[in-house]
């Protein structure tokens, strides 16, 4: 039996490429699409699929509303995120609302087809940049938890960055720029760039605001 599959997009593209993407693969079959919240919720109560292909940034209600609707209804559907959002709001709203995987609309596979397979066997895909984030928040969320002497050591002792490192980004959420960094920390600015490149690779983030806004969250700051 094929796997029926419930694509929700309101971007033209994005929806002719994931169509495109279930109407070529033989074990998948399209049921239907749709481009807001209330006409995939009014589809799943209809005729209620396997999998949802799920946009978050839908124009009328947060894509959220979906997930609830799928996970929650008579016949269960799993639900497979493909969206532009990577902060932690909407990934862990999704995840806590009960989508089983999270791809970043930048970053897809080239199959997914391949994804949703992955998704029925029991798998979650999950792109790296958002599997990174999850491991981070959640390492540095049992930290505490291996006794007193863990407590006292703080969260610092399991931040994924060095203390230049941390340095570093304490001077940038200040909103200096590299050059006075540079000068402020005795070290040339390609030094300062090559810092904050291993900055933003273990924090899975891809600008100055993202990574002092996911250490802030992490209690790194």
């Amino acid at each position: 039996m094929t796997t029926s599959v419930l694509i929700v997009e309101d971007e033209p593209e994005f929806l002719r490429r994931f169509s495109e993407a279930v109407l070529t693969d033989p074990e998948l079959s399209l049921i239907g699409t749709a481009g807001t919240a209330a006409a995939a919720i009014a589809l799943l109560q209809a005729q209620p699929p396997d999998v949802v292909l799920l946009d978050l940034g839908l124009p009328d209600r947060d894509g959220v509303e979906v997930i609830r609707a799928a996970v929650q209804g008579p016949r269960p559907a799993e639900v497979l995120v493909v969206s532009m959002f990577d902060d932690d709001q909407h990934v862990l709203a999704a995840i806590e609302a009960g989508a089983a995987g999270y791809l970043l609309k930048d970053a897809l596979p080239a199959s997914i087809g391949a994804s949703i397979r992955e998704l029925r066997s029991g798998g979650s895909p999950i792109s790296p940049g958002i599997a990174r984030r999850i491991l981070t928040r959640f390492r540095l969320a049992l930290a505490p938890a291996h006794g007193p002497a863990a407590g006292v050591r703080s969260v610092a002792a399991a931040s994924p960055l060095t203390d230049r490192e941390t340095e570093l980004l304490r001077l940038t959420a200040k909103g200096l720029s590299f050059e006075t960094i540079s000068e402020l920390m005795g070290i040339s600015p390609h030094t300062v760039v090559a810092h904050v490149r291993k900055i933003y690779r273990k924090l899975a983030v891809h600008s100055r605001g993202e990574a002092v806004y996911e250490a802030t969250q992490l209690g790194l700051l």
